[in-house]
């Protein structure tokens, strides 16, 4: 394994740093990112469509279907960056970009792959999409999911409830998990996925506001909604096999953004404990600071080298089965150390409104502190995702 970046990768890294200053206004706050929100969509929508003018939105797909066929490590250079940068509207909604499409690619029929990927890779709002997994009773047991579809002539009809469902009120399409067998010998073998136009009759969306009093999650109630059958995704009964496969690539995307967002808070806060004085000296001189930032710098390498190394496992054609889960402990507990440690550097401006003119860092700490809860739960939870390195990594047997 050779991680060195090479002049395509390097150049790459370049384009988006002039992309970023040029199209970024001056006053852009990161803090707008909590929960993943942005709450300008129009903003975001533009820079979506010119991440699509860039050739960069959907960069690793087949050129077939919009991309331009680039390598994945290319591909986790480009996430890195997007989220150093803090460039919103890279994934167009709850992920169009980063598991809807693969996987669509992978398990989709033709008429799905020509009807939904150019969407997707247009940047436009009708390629913004939502997943509607989890349920009021079943999150982290993700086979226990109420939610029917019944077949009737050409359609499905579906009726339930899911909750904490990112990006609903702005999607156009839902990547949707219901239960098509109520019979099955076991429960996840009765679960099939299907694509959901949101302007559905019967399709109703709720605001549910976080702590912040922000609108990112909703809950999403389906009464009688009519499905055609072309729009399920792959067998009957067999979604189980094709959400893990999707949690699989949204667990791999997690180690590159998180560090890319990571990194540039690391950054600043050097920059910040460096121009701050306290007891007569710099912050950045005090040993219990800078052990701090040393020990995020540290485990922050290790996490890019993760990232690389399984990128570089699946352009060898390798099947990685515990190492996104292993990525995404790690990332997670990156995120929320370093907001902690952001938290304790900045003392009180940690507890300004990120919004307010007396925020330091842009108010990327109290968002990152906001955000971190938030983020440990989604794709799986560290329970889940250990339970996975157990049994993949260390052979034990399953714990279900």
């Amino acid at each position: 394994m050779d991680f060195r970046l090479g002049e395509k990768e390097l150049a790459l890294k370049e384009e988006i740093r002039k992309f970023a200053e040029a199209e970024l206004p001056p006053d852009f706050m990161r803090s707008t990112v909590i929960d993943g929100e942005f709450r300008d969509f129009e903003f975001e929508i533009s820079m979506s469509r010119k991440l699509a003018q860039k050739g960069w939105l959907v960069m690793s797909w087949p050129e077939k279907y919009g991309g331009r066929g680039a390598s994945l490590l290319e591909q986790t250079i480009y996430e890195m960056e997007i989220a150093y940068w803090g460039i919103p509207g890279a994934w167009m909604g709850i992920s169009g970009i980063q598991w809807v499409g693969p996987c669509l690619i992978m398990f989709g029929t033709e008429e799905q792959r020509d009807k939904y990927l150019p969407l997707i890779a247009s940047g436009e709002k009708d390629g913004v999409w939502c997943t509607c997994y989890s349920e009021p009773n079943a999150g982290s047991d993700f086979a226990s999911i109420q939610t029917r579809a019944m077949k009737d002539g050409d359609d499905y009809i579906i009726n339930g409830q899911k909750v904490w469902t990112s990006a609903a009120h702005r999607a156009r399409w839902c990547w949707l998990a219901a239960r098509t067998a109520s019979n099955a010998a076991k429960k996840h073998q009765g679960i099939s996925i299907f694509i959901v136009d949101m302007k559905s009759p019967g399709v109703t969306v709720n605001p549910i506001l976080n702590y912040y009093g922000r609108h990112h999650f909703n809950e999403v109630f389906f009464d009688n909604v009519r499905v055609p059958a072309s729009n399920l995704v792959g067998e009957e009964n067999k979604g189980w096999y094709y959400l893990m496969q999707s949690l699989a690539f949204e667990r791999r995307s997690i180690a590159p953004t998180t560090y890319g967002s990571l990194k540039w808070i690391l950054e600043e806060l050097a920059r910040y404990a460096g121009q701050t004085e306290y007891e007569g000296q710099p912050l950045s001189q005090n040993p219990v600071v800078r052990a701090k930032l040393a020990d995020l710098a540290i485990d922050l390498e290790v996490l890019k080298v993760f990232a690389f190394q399984l990128a570089w496992r699946i352009s060898q054609g390798q099947i990685p089965v515990y190492e996104s889960s292993r990525n995404k402990i790690m990332g997670d507990d990156l995120m929320k150390r370093g907001a902690i440690t952001g938290t304790e550097i900045l003392g009180i401006y940690s507890q300004v409104d990120p919004d307010s003119e007396w925020a330091k860092l842009s108010g990327a700490i109290q968002g990152a502190y906001l955000g971190f809860p938030g983020q440990a739960i989604a794709a799986g939870t560290a329970e889940i995702e250990k339970s996975i390195i157990a049994q993949f990594r260390l052979g034990l047997p399953k714990s279900y």
